[in-house]
């Protein structure tokens, strides 16, 4: 039986984040001011009771604000003791008066403080909490929580088994959308929940030892095309995400790209053993009485109504359970061991382009690979390296927690680039007659399939016509649990003349970085090993290349980011080749050219290895 689980999160924050602005009309800032503390705390009943009239329980994160409240303790309280409502500990909402005099900071990110100033707010929020309920929380989060911090969080308040930990794909792009003001870095990241290892957040833990000791959760339920190609504050299964994004009838109020969103979710069970997952992760300063969003505050009302109103209706069917989160934290690591991967076959329910993405997370590695560009993968982290990456106050990266990645089409160009140079992808092109056409030109469709271990996506075939042959031909990925590889098999089905033959290059352009900026590149090594013979080159921006014939691996070695991705091939007259880039074109290609006649297969593996 399919399970879809539910995580509704409310935060009675006493100063909501934009709020005091819309609240003083223009008078000096004032985040004690009474208006705002008593609208903010009715806004968050008026959430609760939405809630709670569904069926619907939720998890109360107080913030350090709240804890200063008696009312809001009191309330807390009651719901918990009436709706069985888990009481925990948020460490947003940390601005109040207390907060500032006692750190002299406007700063709210908790991962972005030194280490010091962590360790201090942890004890003091946690310690505040005790003091008002008499019993440590069981869960808490942020937006993004580092490891170093969750290390800390968990020992020293050992109560602790679930937090919201990252806000998936909430880098560069979100930060343009928000008017280059949002300092807030945290792409690469799993979409769904997950147990973070100790070295980084975003890296799932491959076993006991790497356990931080948490399940983590994201922010929020993310469109994962939408926000993938856009802003993802837009485009989410909190209700005034889509309010945000206009996706909705201005006439009739009405947003059926909401239910379709939260019906994908439901959908993704198909791909992980039964199991589905949402959440919605709430502070009042959505339900502003003065609107937001261009929304007045009728309609953002009714789009927290209606939304807890379907996930009531499905839960009244027998098709949702909703759980607090630390309900939620036992129930994970009950039904998901570390290796298990997560999939998520995702297809556009927006701007009704039929596009298709297939993300794979597991403790080695996320994957993204696009339909729409001949099942090309067009984002690649990786987290077999567990890069060990601080951030805040006296790190290299003061706000840049995100994990890097090895190929990341947004950032770094994919397929689609200028006149000159390359993007980052991993593809194939076929040659015949010196015609060349590259997979990426080949929309497709897949299917999601699993056979013991491996997770196979098998893609529609395309048809390939040079001027006078005209071939079929089918991919298929597979992830093999545990591996960190990515098995890739290009089957020719058909071909206009049996007898031909065509030249396949299957390559990969890489580089590693975390924004659109490039980094230094030569630190990186390049190598093909044929038996004892090693051919390497140290990267210095040269255009220089090597081939090999019959080369057992190809790899670039990332010193910075502590791995090594390699290619491995299976197929005839095969030459693994590697390719130094330039400086205005400062990537890396691996590959392998080999031979394809009528039915036969060309099989390659990319490999990730941590590389100290």
């Amino acid at each position: 039986m399919e399970q879809f689980i539910l995580n509704i999160v409310h935060r009675p924050e006493m100063v909501p984040e934009y709020a005091e602005k819309v609240t003083g009309h223009g008078q000096a800032e004032d985040i004690g001011r009474k208006a705002l503390l008593r609208e903010s705390l009715d806004i968050f009943k008026t959430q609760q009771e939405i809630a709670h009239k569904n069926g619907l329980k939720t998890t109360i994160q107080m913030t350090y604000a709240s804890l200063f409240n008696d009312e809001a303790v009191a309330i807390a309280k009651a719901y918990h003791e009436e709706f069985g409502d888990e009481i925990a500990l948020s460490l947003l909402g940390l601005p109040c008066k207390e907060f500032r005099e006692k750190y002299k900071t406007k700063d709210f990110c908790i991962w972005m403080f030194s280490m010091e100033d962590k360790k201090a707010i942890v004890q003091d929020v946690f310690e505040k909490f005790y003091q008002r309920f008499g019993f440590y929380p069981e869960s808490t989060g942020s937006y993004y929580m580092d490891a170093e911090l969750t290390n800390y969080i968990k020992e020293r308040y050992p109560s602790v088994k679930c937090a919201v930990a990252t806000c998936w794909e909430e880098g560069p792009k979100a930060y343009h959308t928000c008017n280059n003001s949002w300092y807030t870095f945290l792409d690469g990241g799993p979409w769904a929940p997950w147990i973070p290892s100790k070295a980084n957040t975003h890296a799932p833990a491959a076993d006991e030892s790497e356990d931080s000791g948490i399940v983590a959760i994201p922010h929020l339920s993310r469109d994962l095309i939408a926000c993938y190609d856009g802003n993802g504050s837009n485009f989410g299964t909190h209700p005034q995400n889509v309010l945000r994004g206009m996706i909705y009838d201005s006439e009739t109020w009405e947003y059926p790209y909401l239910y379709n969103l939260i019906d994908q979710y439901r959908h993704q069970a198909e791909f992980n053993n039964g199991y589905a997952y949402n959440m919605m992760f709430v502070g009042p300063g959505w339900m502003n009485k003065m609107g937001r969003w261009e929304a007045p505050y009728e309609l953002l009302k009714k789009s927290y109504e209606d939304g807890c109103a379907y996930y009531g209706k499905l839960k009244r069917e027998g098709r949702l359970t909703d759980m607090t989160m630390s309900e939620f934290a036992d129930f994970y690591r009950g039904k998901k061991s570390y290796t298990e991967p997560e999939c998520a076959l995702w297809r556009d329910i927006l701007y009704g382009s039929k596009k298709q993405l297939f993300w794979y997370c597991d403790p080695y590695m996320r994957v993204c690979v696009n339909m729409d560009q001949g099942g090309a993968i067009v984002d690649l982290r990786p987290y077999v390296a567990k890069l060990e990456r601080p951030v805040g106050i006296g790190t290299p990266h003061v706000q840049d927690a995100s994990y890097p990645f090895l190929i990341q089409e947004k950032y770094r160009a994919g397929y689609f680039t200028h006149y000159a140079g390359e993007g980052t992808i991993r593809s194939a092109k076929l040659c015949h007659g010196g015609e060349e056409v590259d997979l990426c030109l080949c929309r497709t469709k897949a299917h999601f399939s699993q056979k013991g271990r491996d997770r196979i996506l098998t893609l529609d075939p395309v048809e390939i016509v040079f001027e006078d042959l005209k071939i079929t031909l089918q991919t298929v990925h597979t992830f093999t649990e545990g591996s960190s590889e990515i098995r890739t098999e290009r089957r020719i089905l058909s071909m206009s003349d049996p007898d031909a033959d065509v030249t396949i290059n299957e390559y990969m352009v890489g580089c590693y970085g975390t924004t659109e900026y490039p980094e230094d590149m030569t630190s990186l090594t390049l190598s093909a090993v044929k038996g004892e013979e090693k051919t390497e080159l140290s990267y210095e921006y040269k255009c220089r290349e090597a081939s090999v014939l019959d080369a057992d691996c190809v790899s670039c070695t990332l010193p910075p980011i502590h791995t090594r991705v390699s290619m491995t091939c299976e197929g005839r007259e095969k030459t693994g080749y590697f390719r130094e880039g330039y400086v205005f074109s400062p990537m890396f290609t691996l590959g392998y050219t080999g031979k394809l006649c009528d039915k036969e297969v060309f099989a390659t593996c990319l490999s990730l290895e941590k590389a100290d």
